[in-house]
């Protein structure tokens, strides 16, 4: 198959799928927190502990197997920055979730590798969010902000690579369905761990 005249035909069924779940996502108060004006440590703190949690399930138990699928795939481990901010910000996470895997421990590789597509996807929107962060509380790259730095200067090729490694994947194995059903999966595992821990 022609991966060239496949590749955007995919991309685009799968950001189109994805639209409603991904738009709820961002619409929930935990999202909207750090885009405004008047964000404060704490809302802030909050976010980064709730993604701590996805990020680390991910990591930890969707990583290995979209790894084993494609091994040279480029993604890098994002945990440690999460947890480096928190530090930063004085911020002791209590208690620690699985919003990915405690839902479905049903895991194909194009499955996990549509879970990734959130998961590396969220690197892009970081850095508008860096700059709110950055504005408002003053935190940067250096302290506080690190997880938002995404890749820094490299965020977008990194994010290509990515985008051609998972078009690639799936043109070879016919896995749009399952693709975009781990995409679907990850924003509202997401956003239903938002909603359920926006208290803490």
């Amino acid at each position: 198959m022609d991966t060239t005249l496949s590749a955007p035909v995919f991309l685009d069924k799968l950001r189109s799928a994805t639209t409603q779940s991904h738009t709820a996502l961002e619409a929930l108060p935990v999202s909207v927190s750090i885009m405004s004006p008047n964000v404060t440590n704490a809302e802030y703190s909050l976010y980064l502990s709730l993604m701590l949690d996805v990020v680390k399930d991910a990591e930890e138990n969707i990583f290995p197997v979209a790894h084993a699928a494609i091994p040279g795939l480029d993604v890098h481990p994002k945990a440690q920055f999460i947890q480096a901010d928190l530090n930063a910000l004085g911020y002791t996470k209590q208690q620690f979730y699985k919003p990915l895997t405690s839902k479905t421990n049903d895991i194909s590789p194009a499955f996990a590798l549509g879970v990734l597509y959130v998961i590396e996807g969220s690197s892009l929107g970081g850095r508008v969010i860096l700059k709110n962060i950055n504005t408002v509380l003053g935190h940067d790259a250096t302290s506080g902000g690190s997880y938002f730095t995404g890749y820094g200067g490299q965020t977008g090729s990194h994010w290509k690579a990515f985008l051609g490694s998972l078009t690639e994947y799936e043109s070879q194995h016919n896995a749009e369905t399952e693709i975009i059903a781990g995409a679907n999966f990850a924003f509202d595992a997401i956003s239903a761990h938002f909603t359920a821990n926006a208290h803490q």
